[in-house]
């Protein structure tokens, strides 16, 4: 029985009208993962280049052929993700897409072979468009190589991740002036919370199961984690995404900005790493100062939902789509608040992820269409009516709904 389970059942309580909830929400995340893939399995794939089209319309038209190399990398992984680990994705159309991706991305991404920098965005046949002189194209296509490894076998794609992960590492703790980003003299030396969370990320994605990876990034984990919590400020009272690199608040509205919903995401990444740890001290600090935290300002007393930025300070964010809600935090939050109960058995925990699945299905769920809308007004109607663009493609969606019914259903064994 799980952890959150024996602490209800030892409270006494509807121990089975419980299960039953939760069994309703695992049967109902399951459902909605197989529509969910059902739409970019029919829809998103190129058969003539490989790869695939994110920009899609709400019915899943094509409206643009431009492909993000961070959303292909993401769909790849996707894709390997669900035929690795759940029976019924386990079979070769899905398995086949993911492997024509991840060959785009090898024929394409990089911009000069040997050198690891990748384009940001290419042409439909591979040519490269434009570049961000960020880590987080790489980041991706390493996540994509590495499960491409781990559903095929074939050590090219290993390979592959682990060369990419190394140069990513040395571009952040060691020199930066391979991403071409100059250092101005005006500009603060800030560190955001991305850098160290999708560092951490890989950590956990190429340690999965490979005792000689984890071991090799022990040190880096652990470094990535402090410099999340590092983002914890003003007494513990706020979590800022900008710091300085020694971790101090930074002036003026870099330094103010806040994005509950990247806090959660961050939350349950450090989850993970204080299970792998066995730390429950850092764990609780984690739920209080991640989950919670984030939660208390950032849900919308009025209409509900997850404001996208907010001002530590309460001056109007300068981001013009910071009381809107977006699909991703709402799924960070569901990953987060389910995977915080089913460590601690903390029932507020379990409360908050009713609170937030309720809403995210109940505003953001296309039962016409399938799939999710991404850009919802504040009070939580449609603003954005497409499924897929530049920023949102085949993860944050499936990803959570996967990740869920794998937490449900530990929970209900």
């Amino acid at each position: 029985m799980s952890n959150g389970l024996r602490a209800r059942q030892a409270s006494g309580g509807d121990m089975e009208k419980e299960r039953e909830t939760l069994q309703a929400w695992k049967e109902r995340v399951g459902q909605e993962l197989d529509r969910v893939v059902a739409f970019w399995m029919e829809h998103s794939h190129d058969q003539e280049h490989g790869g695939f089209f994110t920009c899609l319309s709400r019915e899943g038209r094509v409206y643009d052929d431009l492909k993000y190399v961070w959303l292909q990398g993401r769909q790849v992984w996707m894709y390997c993700r669900l035929y690795r680990t759940f029976q019924r994705f386990h079979h070769s159309q899905l398995l086949n897409a993911a492997k024509a991706g991840g060959e785009f991305l090898l024929r394409y991404a990089r911009l000069a072979p040997p050198g690891k920098k990748c384009a940001f965005v290419l042409t439909r046949d591979g040519r490269p468009v434009k570049v961000q002189r960020t880590i987080f194209s790489e980041c991706f296509y390493t996540m994509a190589m590495n499960e491409l490894w781990r559903a095929t076998g074939e050590v090219r794609y290993q390979t592959e991740a682990v060369e990419m992960m190394d140069q990513i590492v040395h571009w952040v703790r060691e020199d930066a002036s391979g991403l071409g980003r100059p250092q101005l003299q005006g500009a603060p030396t800030a560190e955001p919370m991305a850098v160290p969370m999708m560092l951490l990320n890989l950590v956990e994605q190429l340690g999965e199961a490979d005792e000689e990876l984890a071991g090799k990034y022990t040190e880096l984990g652990d470094w990535c984690a402090r410099r999340i919590l590092q983002h914890v400020q003003r007494d513990g009272q706020a979590v800022l995404e900008n710091v300085s690199e020694d971790g101090k608040e930074l002036s003026g509205c870099l330094g103010r900005q806040q994005n509950p919903g990247h806090a959660l995401e961050a939350g349950w990444f450090l989850l993970r790493h204080c299970i792998r740890k066995g730390d429950p001290e850092l764990r609780a600090h984690v739920v209080d100062k991640f989950l919670l935290l984030p939660f208390r300002s950032g849900w919308d007393p009025d209409h509900g939902g997850l404001f996208y930025f907010q001002d530590a300070d309460d001056f109007c964010p300068t981001q013009l789509e910071w009381a809107m809600k977006l699909w991703w935090p709402h799924s960070e939050a569901m990953i987060a608040f389910l995977m915080g109960y089913s460590e601690s058995g903390d029932p507020v925990l379990l409360r908050l992820f009713y609170q937030v699945a309720e809403y995210t299905f109940r505003q953001f769920r296309d039962p016409e269409y399938g799939e999710w809308f991404g850009y919802l007004s504040r009070e939580g109607k449609v603003a954005l009516s497409i499924k897929g663009g530049p920023f949102k493609g085949c993860f944050h969606v499936p990803r959570c709904l996967a990740m869920c019914e794998e937490l449900l259903g530990a929970l209900l064994s």
